[in-house]
């Protein structure tokens, strides 16, 4: 197992590799064909017919939620009336599902947007909803790798994720050139909202445009909301719409962030989450655990969702489930509801929460506020996938399938172990 020596993995809780090989470098999306993903579709639910239009939805270098914007106003109707799967790499070829309510497919043959492509599949009485997916199928391309025994090095590092790599929320779930998602969630969750929109508008990183930082920078200063709403680009529209409503409605933070799409508000608690499960995994990694040994107290998360401890007595069993692939060691994903402290894991969490001051009563107002459930959940510590790769020259291609909630740059990092600006 190798640390991390990059301070941007390290400030989002990413600190291990499982794999001792050096890694082979290079490039991920160069272009967006670089990266391929394909969405693995449930057995389809809700029946033949019904109010909400299924369509394959076909996108090239979008982000998601901004593709969602340009489709509802095209059809003139609120973006609230689409639902979708899963949310997709931006700098990517994707192919997904999305449900339409009460638009038929001749409103959608007229809808032209640029590397968009919508195609009617069926209809459906439910909406489509996160995490009604099977998973998610990928082709990846990384350019101009270390040559020297680059083959050897794939084979052995493939071989290493068909075991065990830690099942770190990858970069993008945080903010790809911009990881302020989390720092939105904590704030969210203490209830400050007016340092959340300040944090969200004003916050600045290095890998965005000069300009944009100086705009960033000066309204987090000034807060002079008519001069970021004359700075900002007219594509930073979620900015903006957060902006527009204080200059009609000044001190409503609050009103401000709900201005925002739901499922891009419930994120940013998300994020906090997954930063929380990011740095637990890595203090168990710290503390010599690996991602497959049981420990005496470990919680266990099963196929079918069902949940187990490891006890002193069950532990050999369990070495076997986990070796076949039956079950995996989980960690808590804090919410709302109380966990029972059995084992470290549940003690990192815990110890974490107390760190940032969060309480499940804040993930209970959170809920309220965001109108999404943060119950909390088990998450799988490791990440494991059968590897198809192949090596022309300096060019590297991955093939490979991974559950729902599960992040592909995360493979791609075990593979890369490099800087994760390289990975965006």
């Amino acid at each position: 197992m190798k640390q991390s020596t990059y301070p941007l993995e390290l400030l989002l809780g990413m600190k291990y590799y499982a794999s001792d090989a050096e890694g082979i470098g290079g490039t991920l999306r160069r272009e967006p064909e670089d990266f391929i993903v394909e969405e693995l579709p449930l057995v389809k639910k809700g029946g033949d017919s019904g109010p909400y239009l299924i369509c394959r939805l076909t996108k090239t270098n979008w982000e998601l939620q901004h593709a969602i914007k340009e489709i509802a106003k095209r059809l003139g109707m609120s973006h609230r009336r689409i639902g979708w799967a899963g949310t997709k790499d931006r700098n990517a070829v994707t192919r997904q599902l999305i449900s339409l309510y009460h638009v038929t497919p001749d409103q959608v043959s007229g809808i032209r947007l640029k590397d968009i492509t919508l195609e009617p599949v069926g209809q459906s009485n439910e909406a489509l909803s996160l995490g009604d997916l099977l998973g998610n199928r990928f082709d990846i391309l990384i350019r101009d790798c270390d040559p020297a025994e680059l083959e050897t090095r794939v084979r052995e590092i493939s071989a290493t994720v068909g075991e065990a790599v830690p099942n770190y929320f990858g970069l993008q779930r945080f903010g790809a050139t911009r990881p302020v998602t989390h720092l939105v969630g904590e704030c969210i969750l203490h209830g400050d909202y007016e340092k959340a929109v300040i944090t969200y508008i004003g916050l600045a990183f290095p890998g965005e445009p000069e300009y944009v930082r100086s705009v960033r920078t000066a309204f987090s200063a000034s807060r002079d909301i008519q001069a970021a709403l004359s700075s900002l680009p007219p594509q930073m529209s979620y900015e903006r719409s957060m902006l527009h409503y204080l200059y009609t409605h000044p001190d409503d933070y609050s009103g401000a962030l709900q201005e925002l799409p739901p499922k891009l508000l419930s994120m940013f608690v998300s994020a906090f989450q997954s930063y929380i499960f990011n740095r637990a995994l890595s203090r168990r990694l710290d503390d010599s655990h690996t991602l497959t040994e049981p420990q005496v107290g470990d919680r266990l998360i099963f196929a079918n969702g069902r949940t187990d401890t490891v006890t002193g007595t069950n532990r050999s069993a369990v070495s076997l489930h986990i070796g076949r692939g039956r079950c995996s060691i989980a960690l808590f994903m804090p919410g709302k509801e109380p966990v029972e402290p059995r084992g470290e894991g549940e003690q990192a969490t815990l110890s974490l929460l107390a760190e940032y001051g969060i309480t499940g009563k804040d993930f209970e107002r959170a809920s309220a506020f965001v109108r999404t459930k943060f119950d909390g959940a088990w998450r799988p510590v490791a990440l494991r996938t059968a590897i198809e790769s192949s090596v022309a020259e300096k060019n590297v291609r991955l093939e490979f399938s991974l559950p729902p909630g599960h992040y592909a740059t995360t493979v791609c990092r075990e593979f890369m172990k490099g800087d994760p600006v390289h990975m965006v």
